[in-house]
């Protein structure tokens, strides 16, 4: 603790007390040396004596008072000296007071300058660490769109694919189911062929049959006959040659979807000696043209007639163009 500083009054209370004092003291040992004087010779006369004692008196109390006064003067520097050395303490302690106080500020200052660096680095960390959060939300959040947008891509696949295998299990159904009914088509056709390919043969065969009928009924007739035969053999081999014709035609035709029993169309043929077809048109339409046409193509595709080689230039006369009259039911043999 500081001590407080000395007034002047105080400060010259003891040096004051001490030179009375000292003063007392001596003059106290005057009076006790002049008690003790020893008897002087004879005095001399009373002026001079008095002159001498006063004389001595004055010296004597001139020195006390130098001395006092030197006294007084030392404890009074020492007194100085010593105000001097406790002011220059007090100075010391003031500056010591004050170099403390200025340290604790620093070191206040510093702590708190420690403590808002603290602070500040408290609340960077926060915020960086905030921040982060964020970004790693944020980065969550990314990486679950992602993967939400992955599993809508993948379902979205998925409904495709199976959308695309459905198509294309319908699509070969389809395929399948078309080929089947080809097959179907194609072999009831083969069938419906080969069927009107034996009723062919067999109208060629009952035809052959009847014409060799006829001709061993004509060997066994009488020669009254013969001439009759005669007469009428170029129209039998005429009417033999028609049927023939109208079955080949049978074996090719396709029956249009239009064609109604009854109906007739009648064509105009053209035909070389060799049997060849050459030229086939319709001179009389049924009123049905596809029915017309597939009558007119059946001929056609007969091509060529074999059987037509044996005929003598006579019998083949009426096949170089001739008409014939088809009806539905003639091309169904």
């Amino acid at each position: 603790m500081q001590q407080r500083e000395s007034s002047p009054s105080q400060s010259y209370f003891w040096p004051t007390v001490l030179a009375v004092g000292l003063h007392v003291i001596i003059f106290g040992m005057l009076f006790v040396s002049f008690s003790m004087t020893p008897e002087l010779p004879p005095s001399k006369p009373i002026v001079q004596a008095t002159l001498y004692q006063l004389k001595s008196q004055s010296q004597a109390t001139t020195q006390t008072n130098q001395k006092i006064a030197g006294e007084a003067k030392k404890t009074a520097a020492k007194q100085f000296e010593s105000e001097q050395m406790e002011q220059r303490k007090v100075e010391q302690q003031k500056q010591a007071a004050a170099t403390r106080a200025a340290e604790q500020k620093k070191a206040e200052e510093a702590r708190k300058a420690d403590a808002a660096k603290a602070a500040a680095d408290k609340a960077a960390a926060a915020k960086k660490a905030e921040e982060a959060k964020k970004v790693e939300q944020q980065k969550q959040a990314d990486i679950a769109k992602k993967k939400t947008a992955e599993e809508l891509a993948k379902k979205k696949a998925a409904e495709e694919a199976k959308k695309k295998a459905a198509e294309e299990a319908k699509r070969k159904a389809a395929e399948e189911a078309k080929k089947k009914a080809a097959a179907e088509a194609a072999k009831k056709k083969a069938a419906e062929d080969a069927k009107k390919k034996a009723a062919a043969e067999a109208a060629r065969k009952a035809a052959e049959d009847k014409k060799a009928q006829a001709l061993a009924e004509l060997l066994s007739d009488t020669t009254e006959r013969e001439q009759a035969m005669a007469d009428t053999q170029g129209d039998q081999v005429s009417g033999n040659y028609d049927d023939l014709i109208k079955i080949r035609a049978a074996e090719g035709w396709s029956r249009p979807p239009s064609a109604r029993n009854n109906m007739t169309v009648e064509l105009q043929v053209n035909m070389l000696p060799d049997g060849t077809i050459t030229n086939v048109s319709v001179s009389r339409s049924s009123g049905d043209v596809p029915f017309d046409n597939s009558a007119v193509a059946a001929v056609k595709n007969i091509g060529r007639l074999t059987e037509m080689q044996g005929l003598s230039p006579q019998d083949f006369q009426p096949y170089r163009s001739f008409k014939m009259t088809f009806t539905p039911e003639d091309l169904a043999l």
